[in-house]
């Protein structure tokens, strides 16, 4: 949620955002909106001022008026009835008069909520402006030694890759027809040693993120009210990506949903919450399973584990102190563990920079990092896949926009209330992260060696098939 008062400072700098990111939310309507509402609620509380002070004079002229009108007589007693009945009267009337305005307020509100929530928070001015993520901009790439993403996979391993497809169904690690057969399209179920799998490369990244860089482990909540999800700038824009529970049919006072990341409940978590200076930063992260309705993604690059409606997440959030210097900073910092993480997994990567079109209502700034996926993209003319980069993994940059919207404010050193700054990052997500390990380490055999760093985690297991 964007700040109302630079907004009527500075309505240019976020129409001209709003274009950047494609939105066409009208921030004209809402300064109109907004400036009635304003002088609704002035009118409205000098009439509650004018309550309070009659309220507080009116006990002792009542009583001097009625102690008068015990001697009265005649005109006299006529005018103090009328006096008194005047003097009671005015409180009831501007009683009337508030609740009028109560209404009038509550008629505008609703449009000037939603233009409000709409509104997308500009991209830092050092995004490169695009339309969509074809325009994202290549900033690193890395490969282990050996390797190199710009040769065909056979050439360096001597070799024809075979896709995720091929070599889960080979060695029997996942079971799409009985997934299919439950819960419908998109679904599966992990077998065997693709189970194992997935719970090891889960586990090495929860363990990386608590054990060596020391965030709090958590366990938030994967069902959430939906203030929850507009807090955190998921709706209403998303509403069309996630599943509905609607509880309220069946007699319960709200409806829930599915949580699409662990974010949510991370941050969720502080809603409504004044924190101590003390305790920033907030360093978290969860692992959790997490559901996306995928509308409309269609294509051959989504078949297999890649776009899928269930999966498990480790995600690192970070609440921090409102300062500029300090959030890109963190940024950097959270990008580094995911680049150490693959590095030890051995699989080749690139950041990308995402344009203002591709960061979506909430960000100020992200950046993707992609793996190479050796299975994806075109074939030669001999059928053979000549590999291509998959996006793993994002972080982004918020600012104060979900800590606004969920009223998440901190005490600075001056005791003034402030909303502090937030960042996420996708720490490993799975299955995903299994396409890319298990085409980047299939054998010539068709077996797949486990790297280092994951043995641990399968019992010492170096080989899968």
């Amino acid at each position: 949620m964007i700040d109302l008062k630079k907004l009527r400072e500075d309505p240019d700098h976020f129409e001209r955002g709003a274009r950047a990111k494609g939105s066409d939310v009208d921030i004209k309507r809402l300064l109109e909106l907004d400036e009635i509402r304003r002088e609704l609620m002035v009118e409205q509380e000098a009439r509650r001022a004018e309550q309070k002070r009659i309220s507080k004079e009116m006990g002792p002229e009542l009583g001097k008026r009625k102690g008068m009108l015990k001697k009265a007589e005649g005109d006299e007693k006529a005018r103090l009835e009328a006096e008194i009945a005047e003097l009671e009267a005015r409180p009831a009337a501007l009683k009337a008069e508030i609740h009028a305005f109560d209404e009038k307020i509550a008629d505008v509100e609703p449009e000037w909520r939603a233009l409000h929530l709409a509104i997308p928070q500009p991209a830092s001015d050092d995004v490169p402006v695009g339309a969509s993520s074809d325009d994202n901009v290549e900033l690193s790439r890395w490969s282990p030694d050996g390797f190199d993403p710009d040769q065909p996979f056979s050439a360096q391993r001597g070799f024809a890759p075979k896709t995720h497809v091929q070599l889960i169904h080979d060695l029997g690690l996942v079971d799409f027809e009985r997934g299919v057969k439950m819960a419908g399209s998109r679904h599966y179920v992990l077998t065997g040693e693709g189970m194992r799998l997935h719970q090891a490369v889960l586990r090495f990244a929860f363990d990386f993120m608590t054990g060596e860089n020391g965030f709090t482990p958590m366990s938030v909540p994967v069902i959430v009210r939906e203030e929850c999800m507009v807090g955190t700038g998921f709706f209403p824009g998303g509403r069309d990506q996630a599943y509905h529970i609607e509880e309220s049919t069946r007699g319960a006072g709200h409806d829930l949903f599915l949580t699409g990341t662990g974010e949510v409940g991370l941050m969720g978590y502080h809603a409504d919450e004044i924190l101590d200076r003390s305790e920033l930063p907030l360093t978290y992260t969860t692992v959790s399973t997490c559901f996306r309705r995928e509308a409309g993604a269609a294509g051959k690059d989504t078949a297999g584990l890649y776009r899928v409606h269930q999966f498990d997440k480790v995600e690192q959030v970070v609440i921090h102190e409102a300062n500029e210097e300090e959030h890109r900073a963190w940024h950097r910092r959270m990008i580094g563990f995911v680049e150490t993480m693959l590095q030890r997994l051995e699989l080749p990567y690139r950041l990308l920079q995402c344009c203002t079109g591709d960061l979506g209502t909430k960000n100020e700034d992200m950046i993707d990092v992609e793996c190479w996926i050796p299975g994806r993209g075109d074939s030669d003319a001999d059928g053979n896949p000549l590999g291509d980069w998959g996006e793993t993994h994002s972080a982004s940059r918020l600012n104060d926009f979900q800590t606004r919207r969920l009223n998440l404010r901190y005490r600075d050193e001056n005791k003034k209330t402030v909303f502090p700054f937030a960042l996420n990052n996708t720490v490993l997500a799975s299955p995903r992260i299994m396409i890319p390990l298990l085409e980047m380490h299939q054998q010539p055999d068709g077996t797949v060696s486990i790297p280092e760093p994951l043995r641990p985690y399968l019992g010492g297991v170096d080989r899968i098939g």
